[in-house]
């Protein structure tokens, strides 16, 4: 067992605690709907990053690859200073959704290159420009620019130009789980000596500024190298800065002065350092080195091509950083690599540095999130009253609510807060290198303080009540599958106790989005934010409502996955088999409903292809003919029996042939029930063969949906064919749009009009197996259509596995598709490699685009590269 593993099955026995520390530090804190307490919940206008460095945080801390521990009493971070900016670089900018021409986006070049999940060993890497950071100029070309037009980048700006700028390496190695080594190594690319200021900090998240109770911690130093940590509940920490040449202290505390106008109690304050460093003040630190906030300074002058490196140590003792300190990190290295070995033998090398790094970044990606509900509608007791609008403003619904954990975040910039369903894809990824880390996110989703009592599950802190495709089961039945595979047997107490739940929130579902009770679903908009020709999750500008092909999709895979889950528990206790009878004959409603309400249902015959419907009032429905994922989306609703389950759960059996011989009328869509496929199995799907064959005809034509790095979110078809939907003399329109939105829906910087998004292939390619898994090799379709090429579904998806796996790799020239044109990044050594895992991506060439480190769902392709070593 590797040193790594063992680290892992301590922390899940809770005989040690490997994971107290962490990258919980979030990538940015302002701008977010916790620090909000505006009128009309404007969180970007709020807090924005001009006030950031001044304005002590109410629930939450950021830095720059950053550490705390698992409820951020106690930060670490580094802040730099090249001599030339206006503010040290103590956080990451970026511009706010009303700023960039495609939403809120960070300008800045880091990336998170390795990290074990107890974050026994972790590296960051950040690009500092020696130039004035160029902030107003980001901020003003963007906003200049439209929604047709690209975004203005960090690298666009020339700061990078003949390579003046300094890699800042930052590593953190565990000798013990409260000791921990950091390594900072800043090297000079450029080709002249350059100035850096570093100034390694520790700070406390302000907890006593409220009027709740709460004793102030401190830190202060009676020592040259030695700072020491008082804090009520962590209790006694010392860090050592070797060779340091000064410390500076002052308050975690709002800089009233420079925010309102009026001093605080003479108190120093959060930006101090920015002064003292920047400007020379003295006099706005604390002379006695004692505060709650405090760093030392370091300063050189580095040579072309030279390097300084700091190291410093964080323990509960006062150990002297001496020869060992290196070779602590050596062994660390090496337990990572041991930890990572596990790739398969022969693999290209490029491969696993992209697994390696994707692995990174999702574990990199886990952020302290607190949000008290109660407390923030209400207010604290030492400041002044929130709006009254609060109380029947976002999230006001929500009072039970109750988050204080550390989370998988899909970005920590651009979005610093659990999404439900991202986070289901990202225990996918997680379960394979820390199952009881997936399991246990999973489970908190549904506990008493997360669910609503009415059963949703909580979306996103912008809107909680928005609703998020039902894919909570799935990502339970996974883990628990991936999970079992690698600890030789399943974690039953687990299944068991998120299958009580998830009855709650399926109840939910069918009591609130299935308006008609004909098992119809709507939804919203269901995480394609534009897909749709209106905002789904809006009132219609038509009256009426949609009933959803995705909605109604989702609901049946919904149903499956409540079904097998409940006849793995019916091999332990029988009960279960009566429960699992419920979700089949509900999956048989849904699917009859799909395939034949209203005559054909959501089907199209002549297009074969499913749409949503736009239903009227008093008015014949109308089918909304857009060709997008909605239509595939059918295909996810896909199970098989095997014969020895059934013959093991004789109960079920009989509930189910009942239904055969009873219900024709039901049973004849499912695909079949009653004719055996492979291994005598039986298929439970939406789509019968030629309704599969008719749907992957154009899903695997290039001119629609498949792009040389998988599946389009819309047909290409519409490039030249615009839908266009005329009702009551008003136009709404859908284009194909594979790169950036040009329109205003959900803020504009998401995109499901033509780009390719890996949750969603992702289940594209398993529901292909599970078809093939009944169908076999006989069953074959064209791959692309009309090449004359015929595959069967288990290659179709091997092939769109190893597409959506050659966006991260080098091809026969080098390049990698996802860095699109950038010239730099595709060439420079010191770029190439370190590897970003955007939101989504261009729909013809594979360009990243949106969010930059949502190596959440997209690390996705970790577990491709692990099924198939590319």
């Amino acid at each position: 067992m590797s040193a790594e593993r063992s680290r892992l099955e301590e922390a899940g026995s809770r005989k040690r605690h490997w994971r107290r520390w962490g990258p919980y530090l979030s990538d940015r804190a302002w701008g977010t709907v916790r620090e909000d307490y505006s009128p009309g919940g404007t969180a970007w206008d709020f807090l924005p990053h001009d006030q950031a460095r001044s304005k002590a945080y109410r629930w939450g801390e950021d830095g720059i690859a950053g550490l705390c521990d698992n409820h951020q009493r106690l930060c670490f971070a580094p802040a730099f200073w090249n001599g030339r900016d206006p503010i040290l670089k103590e956080r990451l900018f970026g511009l706010a959704g009303p700023e960039g021409n495609h939403g809120e986006d960070v300008k800045e070049c880091y990336y998170y290159l390795d990290s074990t999940p107890t974050h026994s060993y972790m590296k960051a890497l950040y690009k500092y420009p020696q130039a004035e950071f160029p902030y107003q100029q980001l901020a003003e070309v963007n906003r200049s620019r439209s929604r047709t037009e690209p975004e203005f980048e960090l690298l666009d700006t020339g700061v990078f130009d003949e390579d003046r700028y300094f890699d800042i390496l930052v590593e953190y190695a565990k000798a013990d789980v409260d000791d921990i080594l950091i390594r900072i190594s800043a090297t000079n690319r450029g080709p002249d000596p350059a100035t850096l200021h570093i100034l390694p900090t520790l700070w406390f998240r302000n907890t006593w500024s409220w009027g709740r109770s709460e004793e102030r911690p401190m830190l202060y130093s009676h020592m040259p190298d030695l700072i020491e940590i008082r804090h009520g509940s962590l209790g006694p920490f010392h860090m050592r800065l070797e060779d340091c040449p000064a410390f500076l202290f002052t308050e975690n505390e709002t800089n009233t002065e420079r925010l309102y106008g009026h001093a605080s109690g003479g108190r120093c304050y959060k930006d101090a350092f920015h002064e003292a460093v920047i400007r020379g003040r003295r006099d706005v630190v604390l002379p006695e080195h004692r505060g709650s906030k405090a760093c030392g300074w370091y300063q050189s002058v580095i040579e072309p091509g030279g390097s300084q490196t700091l190291r410093l140590r964080l323990s509960p003792e006062a150990p002297f950083i001496d020869a060992g300190f290196d070779d602590i990190f050596t062994g660390r290295i090496q337990e990572a690599d041991q930890f990572y070995s596990f790739f398969p033998d022969g693999a290209p090398a490029d491969a696993a540095l992209v697994q390696r790094q994707a692995f990174a970044g999702l574990l990199w990606s886990k952020q302290y999130f607190h949000y008290v509900m109660e407390e923030w509608l209400e207010g604290d007791p030492a400041c002044p009253p929130p709006p009254p609008e609060r109380q029947k403003g976002r999230n006001s619904a929500w009072v039970h609510l109750y988050n204080d954990d550390v989370l998988s975040m899909p970005d920590k910039w651009e979005y610093p807060w659990f999404a439900a369903w991202d986070s289901a894809f990202h225990m996918i990824t997680l379960a394979v290198v820390d199952p009881d880390a997936a399991k246990k996110e999973l489970a908190l989703f549904l506990r008493e303080w997360y669910m609503h009592p009415n059963g949703q599950i909580p979306a996103y802190e912008w809107a909680f009540g928005d609703v998020n495709p039902p894919v909570h089961a799935w990502a339970c039945w996974r883990v628990y599958k991936i999970d079992r595979k690698l600890q030789g047997k399943g974690d039953i107490p687990f299944l068991e106790g998120v299958f009580h739940k998830l009855m709650l929130n399926f109840t939910w579902w069918v009591n609130r989005k299935d308006t008609s009770g004909s098992n119809i679903f709507e939804g919203g908009f269901l995480g394609l934010d534009n897909i749709g020709v209106f905002d789904r999750s809006a009132p219609l500008p038509t009256g009426g409502y949609i009933e959803q092909s995705d909605g109604t999709s989702w609901m049946a895979m919904y149903c499956l996955n409540m079904l097998r889950i409940a006849l793995e528990l019916a091999l332990y206790n029988p009960v279960y088999e009566d429960v699992a009878s419920k979700f089949f004959e509900h999956f048989l409603y849904i699917t009859s409903a799909m395939n034949h309400l209203g005559g054909t249902g959501l089907w199209d015959e002549a297009d074969g292809f499913f749409y949503d419907r736009l239903r009227l009032p008093n008015q014949p429905s109308i089918p909304m003919k857009v060709r997008s994922l909605v239509g595939l989306i059918p295909l996810y609703a896909v199970d098989t029996l095997d014969p020895d389950m059934l013959i093991r759960l004789p109960g079920f059996r009989r509930r189910l042939d009942w239904f055969i011989k009873n219900r024709p009328d039901l049973c004849a869509d499912l695909a079949s029930m009653t004719r055996r496929g492979q291994s005598e199995r039986r298929l439970l799907a939406i789509c019968q063969a030629n309704r599969l064959r008719r749907v992957l005809s154009r899903m695997l034509d290039e001119n629609e949906f498949l792009s040389p790095y998988g599946i389009r979110s819309l047909s290409r078809f519409h490039r030249g064919n615009p839908y266009v939907l005329r009702v009551n003399g008003n136009e709404h329109r859908v284009d194909y749009e594979p790169a950036e939105s040009s329109t205003g829906l959900f803020g504009g910087n998401s995109n499901w009009r033509g780009p390719i998004w890996f949750p969603v292939n992702y289940l594209l390619i398993e529901s292909l197996q599970k078809f093939h898994h009944y169908h076999g090799n006989d069953f074959k379709v064209e791959f692309p259509t009309g090449s004359g090429v015929w595959m069967t579904l288990e290659q179709v998806a091997a092939e769109l596995s190893r597409r959506l796996s050659h966006l991260f790799l080098r091809d026969e020239s080098g390049r990698r598709p996802v860095f699109g044109g950038s010239g730099k990044i595709q060439n420079d050594p010191h770029f190439r490699d370190n590897v970003l895992f955007y939101e989504y991506f261009h729909g013809d060439n594979g360009a990243g685009i949106g969010a930059s480190h949502q190596t959440g769902w997209t690390s996705l392709v970790a577990k491709l590269i692990q099924q198939s070593g590319v």
